[in-house]
């Protein structure tokens, strides 16, 4: 008995010398110091970037926000318009305005296999100008062409590209019938001269001439297109 007496009085002075488990105030605040100058804490802190973005996202989160009560709804609606309208400005400094597509380049308008861009009346005035000049080659191939470019400008005869001058012809008969011999003998001056190399006269460019004036002068039998 007196050597359990002895151990209970040894266990009662060293829990005497062990400190309290439930500490005081300050030695709370101490012990909480120490634990958070931890460099383990560091790692978990947010990033300035951290809280810049979410900053925005906490307001573009108010600006979506439909509870919204009482003016606040329509003065964050005009915030809102006024950021989207500062970030297209943003984008068209750094980026530039949008290219426009360029449309293409208007055709060479093509009248039997070769540019032509003059008008009947141009053509006509060209035509004469060689025929003063007895170049008598010239004026009946640019007088046939002024015949060819008058019926396109009226909407009489629309030859599709690489019709030969007896289709159209033919095309030009059809819409002014009375006048079809007198077509056909034109185009037959024409592709004489022209791809034939025959030498040309003066009685063949009057014969273009008087085919091309009858036709400006006549009304056509429809006043649709006439294909070729």
């Amino acid at each position: 008995m007196g050597l359990i007496r002895a151990a209970v009085r040894a266990l009662a002075r060293a829990s005497d010398a062990v400190p309290p488990l439930t500490p005081d105030g300050d030695e709370a605040r101490r012990w909480a110091e120490q634990e958070l100058s931890d460099p383990a804490y560091d790692v978990a802190e947010p990033t300035p970037f951290d809280r810049i973005a979410r900053a925005v996202g906490d307001f573009i989160a108010t600006l979506l926000n439909p509870d919204l009560s009482g003016g606040w709804g329509s003065t964050f609606a005009l915030v809102a318009a006024i950021v989207v309208a500062v970030v297209i400005i943003a984008a068209f400094l750094l980026w530039g305005v949008p290219r426009v597509t360029r449309r293409a380049a208007p055709r060479t308008p093509l009248l039997f296999g070769e540019a032509e861009h003059r008008s009947a009346a141009e053509l006509r005035a060209a035509a004469a100008e060689r025929a003063r000049a007895s170049d008598w080659d010239a004026a009946i191939v640019l007088r046939f062409r002024a015949l060819a470019r008058g019926c396109l400008e009226r909407g009489v005869v629309d030859p599709p590209p690489g019709a030969t001058v007896h289709a159209f012809a033919r095309a030009a008969g059809a819409a002014f019938p009375a006048l079809e011999p007198r077509l056909e003998a034109a185009a037959t001056a024409f592709d004489d001269v022209r791809y034939l190399r025959r030498p040309g006269s003066e009685d063949l460019y009057r014969l273009v001439e008087s085919a091309d004036d009858s036709v400006a002068a006549a009304r056509p039998v429809a006043r649709e297109q006439v294909p070729a």
